[in-house]
């Protein structure tokens, strides 16, 4: 199975990781978590003005957040040939740096799993019950181990 990453940097923070870790964090989780055709995810690293206005205008929060995830669903009549598009990851640099030093957190550690998270995401995997919470965590600390990085929720129990 192929994974194509698409990956847009939109914001002048030097902190954000190279292309080719997001693309293999992207991959590593779309295919741990069971997908059984070819793939294309975009994600889009930006600033803090940006996903703040998404965050409003999608999910009603006016306020920044780490990691913005819009599957795409299916689309109908799409050869077999063509990777099945997950969609669109959005992630802001400033929250997820900010966030690994409010953590304690390495701060590539922390962009992996937010990577790692928004990807579940697309996949259809959520958190809003403590079942599906559970589930989707195990899942996201699989992965990660993977990496080499420890289970996220091992210590805090933060997202």
């Amino acid at each position: 199975m192929t994974v194509q990453v698409d990956v847009q940097n939109a914001t002048d923070d030097d902190t954000a990781p190279e292309t080719a870790e997001v693309e293999s964090w992207v991959a590593r989780a779309v295919r741990v978590s069971g997908a059984d055709s070819d793939a294309e995810v975009s994600v889009r690293i930006v600033d803090a003005g940006e996903i703040h206005a998404l965050n409003r205008e999608y999910r009603g929060k006016d306020k920044p957040t780490n990691v913005l995830s819009f599957p795409a669903g299916e689309v109908e009549g799409l050869p077999a040939d063509v990777p099945r598009l997950l969609g669109d990851i959005v992630i802001c640099a400033e929250v997820v740096r900010a966030e690994a030093v409010q953590q304690g957190k390495v701060a590539a550690e922390h962009w992996a799993h937010m990577l790692v998270h928004g990807t579940l995401h697309l996949l259809g995997h959520d958190h809003e019950t403590d079942a599906e919470a559970a589930e989707m965590e195990v899942l996201e600390a699989r992965i990660l181990s993977d990496f080499g990085i420890p289970d996220p929720y091992g210590e805090t129990g933060d997202n």
